[in-house]
């Protein structure tokens, strides 16, 4: 009776977003301030509905009512409770369902915290965010049923992936799809102002604090996902250059974009007409993100095998909502006013040159991922873009981006100097070069562009935290007015800081484990020894075990620094029961240093296993530098000025003029 509950929810959701998606925007048209106001009832009314509905489907994971095909599918009596939960969006159908809540979310948000903003403008984003859900409800209701029902019901499900079960796996998703899904709100401002025909100052200022929280969303979510793939997938690596890790990194190119583009216009009004059209293409990245992995085109670990009809149907959606927002944008971008003028060498300058590589960035990665499909679609012939192809494209583009990154907020806006900027960096700089020469005499040996990189990663670490200490004038005022002048610096000040210096340390970490990185492939015995990267390594054996859903074989690695054992790593394999698939679960080492990764291998005919070692240095800069920036934009978006449009009264003489 639950699952039916659920079913009818969504089904009234749905009726409730096409109320939402019409009403409001009649009552705009008509300057219906009550029509204008049913949209925020009926925002938050629709995410209650879908929770409703999500909550329904996630009982049924967790009581196992295998009666519910898509548990069936996706789920096994023996499953931990918590791959219970985290199987309603491990699979197309719950993941679909929860993609509706997440957008029904911020559409709830912004009628519940978006009350300071004009009513009609207000109104037209409700409208258009409903729109996306009516599209996406009809979508689910009608090719993704999650409730559908089975009869007679099986005794036991078939299980989920075994490498879909994972705590990293559990919370990766759904930070994921709130960045994806959130970019929808830079869409449904920018449709609603250009149905106004109007953008300014204020509008840039409404619209950065929904795009800043899905970009720190998405910026978790592709750290935890780039965190599971390196520590459960066995292969050492932390990026692949696959294409669906690829659809989640351009929408973060372009949303990076879009954050330095709309600040441009909120400071100097410049830059409108180029703000809308990211704010557009942003959202239509996500969506193509969404196709890719639900459309049966891509082949990978990270995509869901699902009909292709049901991708033709996603498709179909993406040439709606872009194709639309695309063709208005063409029939209003003439009306709308450039803005202020400024010079090359100004801090609207350094954004906009932050705005070009970015692009061309995400630009590139487009290309690599979807040239193979174009070809094979066309030709028939398969090929594959790898990372080859990426690192000799986008890496270059990143060098002048984080060169030009300290730069920028030293510059001062129309018009800047950039000899006086330089000073300012000139210690950030110095220690950056001792940094190269000090690893290029520490490693001795190639590829020695990586000392470079190293070193332009601490030059932006430094170079964020001078900026700080500049705006508080250290070494200019005593000790006490310094602390004065630093604790009254606006949050955005050190959120910015904060995402800047998370940028360094993750430059530091890739450039470090990619160029330094060692291996050792070998077959050992019981009482073997060897060594890499300082260490010495015992193989002990390996002891046979059972998890709840699982048999394992689980070896012991004695690991020594010198003379003293300083830990035991316990690399395993692993044979799921349902779905019968095996796992690799490796066994690390952290330190300050890097990463002593280990992973066990195949059983050897003569006795012992294969194993394989890595050391992977300073690896943990790549997610400690994601959590920096996530937790930067956390204090931007603290920050009041970030939180607040335009003064409730204006709002109401505003309402009442009309």
């Amino acid at each position: 009776m639950i699952v039916e509950f659920g079913h009818f929810a969504l089904i009234l959701a749905i009726a409730v977003a096409l109320f939402q998606m019409v009403v409001p925007a009649v009552g705009a048209w008509r300057r219906d301030v009550r029509m204008m106001e049913a949209g925020g009832t009926a925002a938050v009314s629709q995410f209650f509905l879908i929770l409703i509905a999500f909550t329904a489907l996630t009982h049924a994971y967790i009581v196992s009512d295998f009666s519910v095909a898509n548990v069936y599918a996706n789920s096994h009596s023996t499953k931990p409770l918590i791959y219970r939960v985290s199987g309603v969006w491990g699979n197309h159908e719950g993941s679909m369902l929860l993609w509706v809540l997440i957008l029904a979310l911020f559409g709830a948000a912004v009628a519940v915290f978006g009350r300071n903003l004009p009513d009609s403008l207000r109104a037209n984003v409700l409208s258009v965010q409903a729109s996306i859900g009516v599209a996406f409800g009809v979508f689910i209701l009608f090719t993704s049923n999650p409730f559908d029902r089975l009869s007679p019901a099986p005794f036991d499900g078939r299980g989920l992936n075994p490498i879909l079960q994972d705590p990293a796996l559990a919370f990766h998703p759904p930070f994921l799809y709130a960045g994806y899904v959130g970019f929808s709100m830079a869409f449904s401002f920018a449709i609603a102002a250009l149905i106004e025909g109007r953008t300014d100052a204020a509008w840039a200022r409404w619209v950065r604090p929904w795009t800043l929280a899905a970009w720190m969303f998405l910026t978790l979510g592709i750290a935890m996902g780039s965190w599971w793939a390196y520590y459960e997938l066995g292969w050492g690596g932390w990026w692949f250059w696959d294409p669906v890790e690829n659809a989640s990194f351009m929408p973060w190119l372009a949303g990076t974009a879009l954050l330095h583009s709309a600040l441009v216009m909120e400071k100097r009004e410049s830059l409108k007409v180029w703000t809308i059209l990211l704010s557009i293409l942003t959202f239509s990245l996500s969506l193509m993100g969404t196709f890719l992995v639900r459309s049966g085109v891509l082949t990978s670990v990270h995509a869901f095998a699902v009909d292709p009809e049901r991708g033709v149907v996603i498709l179909a959606i993406m040439i709606l909502f872009v194709g639309g927002g695309l063709a208005l944008f063409a029939m209003r971008a003439s009306e709308l006013a450039q803005g202020g003028i400024f010079a090359p060498i100004s801090r609207e300058g350094s954004l906009v040159l932050n705005n070009i590589l970015l692009t061309v960035s995400c630009a590139t990665v487009l290309v690599g991922t979807l040239y193979p499909l174009a070809l094979e679609a066309i030709t028939g012939e398969k090929i594959s873009v790898g990372a080859p192809f990426f690192n000799m494209t986008f890496v270059p583009l990143m060098i002048p981006l984080l060169i030009a990154l300290p730069f920028g907020p030293f510059l001062a806006w129309k018009r800047g100097d950039l000899p006086g900027a330089a000073q300012r960096l000139a210690v950030s700089a110095g220690v950056a070069l001792l940094v190269l020469v000090a690893t290029a005499a520490y490693v001795q040996r190639g590829p020695w562009l990586a000392p470079l990189a190293i070193a332009l990663g601490v030059f932006v670490m430094l170079g964020a935290v001078s900026e700080v200490l500049y705006r508080a004038k250290f070494g200019q005022v005593d000790r006490a007015e310094f602390q004065r002048r630093l604790l009254n610096l606006p949050r955005a000040q050190f959120g910015t800081m904060l995402a800047h210096f998370g940028v360094g340390m993750m430059v530091v970490g890739i450039a470090a484990t990619s160029a330094y990185r060692q291996e050792l492939i070998l077959a050992v015995k019981p009482g073997d020894r060897f060594e890499l990267a300082g260490y010495t390594m015992e193989y002990k054996g390996a002891i046979a075990g059972k998890g709840p859903n699982y048999e394992e074989q689980t070896g012991e690695i004695a690991v020594f620094s010198g003379a003293h054992q300083i830990t035991t790593l316990f690399p395993s394999k692993r044979l799921y029961d349902a779905p019968p698939q095996p796992t690799t679960e490796s066994g690390i080492l952290a330190s300050w240093r890097g990463d002593l990764y280990t992973v066990l291998g195949d059983a050897q005919s003569g006795g012992g296993f294969a194993i394989r070692v890595y050391f992977n240095p300073l690896v943990r800069f790549i997610w400690i530098g994601a959590l920096v920036m996530f937790i930067g934009g956390g204090i931007s978006l603290s920050d009041r000025r970030l939180r607040v449009g335009a003064p409730v009264k204006a709002r109401r003489r505003q309402s009442a003029a009309a």
